[in-house]
């Protein structure tokens, strides 16, 4: 007998899993994205994949490299 899947957490206002929508800028933009893609896939039309990755790039968060290290702790030293 085959295991039984959890059950995911989704979102009320747009059906799909809120892990899909996490960290979006614009999360009805994000899942328009999503469900427009995913119904051209299952039409068998095509998809412009160059385009959806840019879109969902696009609507990610923006994380900062940082040259400097700021983060390291610098204790001063006794003796």
């Amino acid at each position: 007998m085959a295991k039984k899947q959890r059950r995911v957490l989704k979102d009320k206002a747009t059906g799909l899993p809120k892990k899909y929508l996490s960290g979006a800028k614009n999360r009805s933009g994000k899942a328009r994205e999503i469900k427009r893609t995913a119904a051209a896939y299952k039409a068998g039309k095509f998809i412009d994949i160059k385009a959806v990755s840019a879109s969902r790039t696009k609507q990610g968060g923006t994380k900062s490299k940082t040259t400097k290290r700021r983060n390291k702790k610098n204790p001063k030293r006794k003796g």
